[in-house]
């Protein structure tokens, strides 16, 4: 039986730490000859926007910028791993752009479907715990109310 995103696997699947570190030395490789390839760059990139860990995907974001800026060629395949970039860090505003922008170039693009459904479920999950959260403070702060409203009665 087909699982309902079947393409959102980038979402919650990470390289092993031996495969990122050879993008890595790659990277390192290159950076030290002063000649970093956009395909490396884009590698590593991508490699650390898949992390769990949020530094490594807030760096990968940051080359994902710096291609999508200077390489106008290689923005469309960009466009996927920022918006996944920017999901996985929770910040779903631009998340939902970057995706935005892929759907409007490719709207039959199964990744872009599938993360926007991954990204509207998070932003629904975010909106019930604020709700939660705020009905629970309203909450405390009746309780609290309550009591000082007792207290200055008794005097």
């Amino acid at each position: 039986m087909p699982t309902e995103l079947p393409y959102a696997a980038d979402a919650e699947v990470s390289l092993s730490y031996d495969e990122l570190e050879v993008l890595r030395r790659q990277y390192q490789k290159e950076l030290s000859a002063a000649h970093i390839t956009t395909q490396t760059k884009f590698n590593y990139a991508w490699g650390l926007v898949k992390s769990p860990v949020h530094d490594y995907q807030v760096e990968g974001v940051r080359l994902l910028q710096e291609i999508f800026r200077a390489e106008p060629t290689r923005r469309r395949e960009c466009l996927y791993y920022l918006a996944l970039g920017y999901y996985k860090m929770g910040n779903y505003d631009e998340a939902n752009r970057f995706n935005g922008l892929l759907l409007e170039k490719e709207p039959s693009n199964l990744q872009a479907q599938s993360l926007s459904q991954l990204i509207e479920k998070a932003v629904t999950k975010e909106g019930y715990i604020g709700m939660a959260l705020a009905g629970g403070a309203a909450a405390l702060g009746g309780i609290v109310l309550a009591g000082l409203i007792r207290r200055a009665a008794r005097k």
